[in-house]
Formats: structure tokens, C-alpha cells, sequence
């Protein structure tokens, strides 16, 4: 606590606005967004590579919140404050820290997967930058954001030679998902049946353990999803990621909105028709998937040539 009471003493309201906005690099929304683009406009294989990463990280993660049921330092030292504005988004048990575990597996891994110098400085500063304003914030301890960087860190190094072999056979990619649906099968298993101490069943702390399913349901629905988009797209759409700028624009922006689009009109109507809300989380999470990695990629050969013609037209003229 001696590192978070200095990093207090710091504050002001201009790093405040500062670290709160860095911090929001590691939303799960920024890491969705990101590897999704990867996967329409850049290269498929680092688009999985890095959406793995998440998921297997975030996996790690829940476990372990639930395994070491670590209160937030506000909790454990009363006197301690925290910056109010991250409040909202810090839910949940401590240790380890999502946000470290998701920044520095996303930023880590794109750069190692990537040569180009800006972008590589650029992800290097977020993986330091994300995890201290954690801290910063007063959301978690230096416990919590140095085991989360040491498990993506691991994950990064591990999966990338992984995913390499995969691009080059299918045999190597489905086992990479299959392994992944039964690590989620495992942790479901876990995190439905296992019986926890009696004070995680208390009105204050079964939010945590409700949290801890919902994820789980989630990410089932995301990881079946990216078998089915694996075995299309080997089988059948073949999308190409080269596009034109204005056609790679297209596909970016147009296959978040179509992303969050169904993501919102499935709620309701899956709600509606299961009887429990972890099971239309998976299969609305499944369907989302299905939507920005199979429907959307169909549609890549409309703006793979957006921009051709002019470009043409202006040389003949």
C-alpha cells in the first residue's frame, strides 16, 4: 500500500483526466475493436492470435479473482482513496487486474507481431502506461497488475509461434480452439458447481460470483463463434484482408457498427426466450461472432476495389 499512498499523494486533476482516459485501453471494447480489425483488414491469423490471447487471458483471470478473492485496496485499508471517476468500472475482487491483463495482451502482442517502429514504441508505452494507472487510479495494488502482466506476457510469447504453425495448418489452428473450448468448459464447470466459502454467497460479495459466470458464458459464446468462423472461412469465404484505403475504412467502421448493432438488438429477444440469462448471454455472444466473422466478411469483395475506378479514371485523364 506504501506505492499506492505515494502515487495518492501525486494526484491532481489533470493526471486524473489523464490516467483515466489511458486507462480505458484496457476495456475488453477497445481489445474487441481492435482485434476485429486485425482479423477484416489487416491479417487473419494475428486477428485470432490476439483475440486468444484475451480470451484465454481473461479466463486466467476471472479464476483466479475467484480463487484469491482479493478485496479492492479500498476495502482492505479504509483510509486509502481512490480517484471517484474509476469507481464504476472497478468491480469485482482485486486480484488480478483485467485491465493490466487485457492491455498488455493486446498491446504486447501487437508488438511483437508487428516491425513498424511508431507502432511497436506506441504499444510498448501502453503496456507500462495502462498498468500503472491501475494504480494511479487507486483500483489495484502492484501485486495485482505485475501478475497480470507476467501471465499476458507469458500468454504473448507462448501462443505467437503457436499461431504461426496454424497459419499454415488447419490441424494445428483446431487444436488451438479446441483447447480453448475446453479450458472454458473447465472454468464453467468450476465457477457453476464448485461450492465457495460461505461469505462469497453473502449479499455484498455474490455480485463478484455473478459477474464470474456471466464472463464465462460470454466467452464460451465468443470462442464456439471462432470455431465456426474458422471453418467457413477455410471451407468457404476465403475473404481477402487487402483492400483499398476507402475499402479497409469500410470494413473497419462499418463492421463495428454492424458488431454493436447486434450486439444491442439480440439482447432482448434472447432474453425473452431463455429462461436463464447465462445461456442467452452465450448464444448471444455466439451469434455476434458469427455476424463480424462470417456475414460481414462476405461482403469484403463489394469494397476490396472502392477507390480502383477513380484512381483509373484520373490517370486516363
Amino acid at each position: 500500500m506504501s506505492f499506492l499512498y505515494f502515487l495518492e499523494g501525486l494526484r491532481n486533476p489533470v493526471l486524473d483526466f489523464l490516467f483515466s482516459v489511458i486507462t480505458l485501453c484496457g476495456e475488453e471494447t477497445v481489445f474487441m475493436a481492435v482485434g476485429m480489425i486485425l482479423f477484416w483488414c489487416v491479417d487473419k491469423y494475428q486477428g485470432y492470435y490476439l483475440l486468444s490471447v484475451g480470451f484465454i487471458g481473461t479466463v486466467t483471470n476471472q479464476f483466479l479473482k475467484m480463487v484469491c478473492r482479493v478485496p479492492r485496496p479500498w476495502v482492505k485499508d479504509p483510509s486509502f482513496t481512490i480517484v471517484e471517476s474509476a469507481r464504476e468500472a472497478a468491480t469485482g475482487y482485486s486480484f488480478p487486474s483485467g485491465h493490466t491483463q487485457t492491455s498488455v495482451g493486446l498491446f504486447g502482442g501487437l508488438a511483437l507481431e508487428n516491425r513498424n517502429k511508431i507502432l511497436r514504441t506506441v504499444a510498448i508505452i501502453l503496456c507500462v502506461l495502462v498498468p500503472l494507472s491501475r494504480m494511479y487510479l487507486g483500483v489495484h495494488t502492484p501485486l495485482d497488475v505485475l501478475v497480470s502482466t507476467g501471465i499476458a506476457l507469458l500468454l504473448i510469447f507462448a501462443l505467437s509461434p503457436l499461431f504461426k504453425r496454424a497459419a499454415k495448418s488447419p490441424k494445428v489452428m483446431y487444436a488451438i480452439l479446441f483447447s480453448m473450448t475446453g479450458l472454458m468448459v473447465a472454468y464453467l464447470c468450476f465457477i457453476c458447481f464448485f461450492r465457495f466459502p460461505e461469505s462469497v454467497y453473502l449479499p455484498e460479495n455474490v455480485g463478484n460470483l455473478v459477474s464470474a459466470q456471466k464472463n464465462g458464458f460470454t466467452l464460451m459464446g465468443c470462442i464456439l463463434g471462432l470455431l465456426v468462423v474458422y471453418t467457413v472461412d477455410l471451407k468457404w469465404t476465403k475473404f481477402d484482408t487487402r483492400a483499398t484505403l476507402w475499402g479497409q475504412l469500410i470494413k473497419a467502421v462499418g463492421g463495428l457498427l454492424l458488431v454493436l448493432a447486434a450486439k444491442e438488438l439480440l439482447r432482448f429477444p434472447l432474453d425473452a426466450i431463455l429462461p436463464k440469462d447465462s445461456w442467452a448471454r452465450l448464444l448471444r455472444y455466439f451469434l455476434i461472432v458469427i455476424v463480424g466473422g462470417v456475414l460481414w466478411p462476405m461482403t469484403f469483395r463489394y469494397f476490396s476495389h472502392i477507390g480502383k475506378k477513380t484512381e483509373v479514371k484520373n490517370d486516363v485523364i
